[in-house]
């Protein structure tokens, strides 16, 4: 790599802008959308640059959310550098294809700005549809603010272009907490971006007719096995490949991103594990615990959500006493996704922590530093008696009576 950028000037950016100028900068052949909120100004701004003179690609306005994804595919396979971005009932209506994307092995980027899935109706914020799509193949990254919005984008395409992934990945943010709130972000130059990301190259291009070649094809239960075993070896061999670009990236820029992020985990005795947004105000919570009551709590936030970090989970978290896993969707009758996760990441370990689930901020309620905060003082009740004294699931943050399962 080359010696450390210069930083460009400041820009104030909200999380939309900070994703379309990353497509700009990416020199994106194909974008094909529907709009959706809150979404909807990402590719709505990528068209004005289009329009403006600002990009040399295509812009395809079509019929739906699963159109989108189609077109997506179809422009992939041709051999072109593609994107879009959805929330919500539009990646639901997307999910069909998004498992043809990675099946057939797509380096899509797909920007998913985080919304609550109906009913009822809610266009806020929650991560119902980013555990909708945790298991369609797809490499999943997490954001936190805006400047990581704007840098997982563009490291983004230089992950699913690699040569030894070529797999599809979604970029998350939290509905309007990010993607409408505007924050000062260091973005690269143009040529820097676009250095960084590299120039696309095509494998197996549907237009390369001197060689032709299948997509979409049909396997029964004769090759079907060996086909999604190679698959799933490619998403988890990409950890190695994503570990690299995240080294790189912090040479080039000294920004770094590792697969598990972790606060104050040197000594903690207690943690949270928590996505998107509410790490920041967590932190902000756990630093201000330890000034006030000395309690030693940190923070974990999986970076890559898929493929699962088991390793680096199990090594972070190895040596607390208590954890409080925070899933910001519905449980639909179950434990959370997050608590699952972690829960079966840790259950070979002989100190065997206590762990417990909290349901919070479902449709962009507010995750507060006082909420944390007593988050942290219930796990630690758990830490000190050895065992769970607290409800194993409950939901923080809820107007009237407490509500709790198990």
């Amino acid at each position: 790599m080359a010696e450390k950028l210069e930083l460009q000037e400041v820009e104030v950016w909200d999380g939309n802008m900070a994703a379309a100028q990353a497509f700009r900068q990416a020199q994106i052949d194909v974008v094909a959308a529907y709009p959706i909120t809150p979404s909807t100004p990402t590719v709505q701004n990528y068209a004005q640059f289009l329009a403006d003179g600002y990009v040399d690609g295509e812009f395809i306005m079509v019929e739906s959310e699963h159109a989108a994804m189609s077109s997506c595919v179809g422009a992939a396979a041709a051999g072109g550098r593609v994107a879009t971005a959805t929330s919500s009932q539009g990646f639901a209506l997307m999910a069909e294809v998004l498992y043809q994307a990675s099946g057939m092995r797509m380096p899509i980027v797909l920007e998913v700005v985080n919304r609550a899935l109906a009913s009822p109706l809610n266009v806020n914020g929650d991560h119902s549809d980013m555990y909708l799509g945790r298991d369609a193949g797809w490499i999943n990254l997490c954001t936190f603010n805006i400047q990581e919005a704007y840098d997982l984008t563009l490291l983004a395409f230089k992950v699913a272009e690699h040569l030894d992934v070529r797999l599809p990945v979604m970029v998350h943010q939290d509905g309007f907490i990010s993607s409408h709130t505007a924050e000062n972000l260091n973005p690269l130059s143009d040529d820097d971006a676009y250095n960084f990301v590299g120039a696309y190259q095509a494998v197996n291009p549907m237009l390369d007719f001197s060689q032709p070649v299948t997509y979409g094809a049909q396997t029964e239960e004769d090759w079907h096995f060996e086909h999604k075993a190679q698959q799933h070896k490619a998403l988890m061999d990409s950890t190695k490949v994503i570990d690299e670009i995240f080294a790189d990236f912090k040479e080039l820029t000294g920004r770094e991103y590792n697969r598990v992020e972790s606060y104050m985990m040197d000594d903690a005795e207690i943690a949270i594990v928590a996505l998107g947004t509410t790490v920041e105000t967590a932190r902000l919570a756990a630093s201000q615990l330890r000034a006030e009551e000395g309690i030693k709590v940190g923070i974990v936030a999986p970076r890559v959500l898929r493929p699962f970090p088991v390793d680096l989970i199990e090594e972070t978290l190895r040596d607390v006493k208590a954890i409080g896993t925070l899933d910001r969707s519905a449980p639909g009758g179950a434990m959370g996704t997050l608590f699952n996760e972690i829960s079966a990441t840790l259950y070979h370990n002989e100190k065997r922590p206590v762990i417990n689930n909290y349901i919070y901020g479902l449709g962009g309620r507010d995750m507060t530093v006082a909420i944390l905060k007593d988050v942290f003082r219930e796990i630690k009740i758990n830490a000190d008696a050895g065992k769970l004294m607290t409800p194993l699931q409950q939901f923080s943050g809820l107007r009237g009576p407490k509500l709790s399962f198990f």
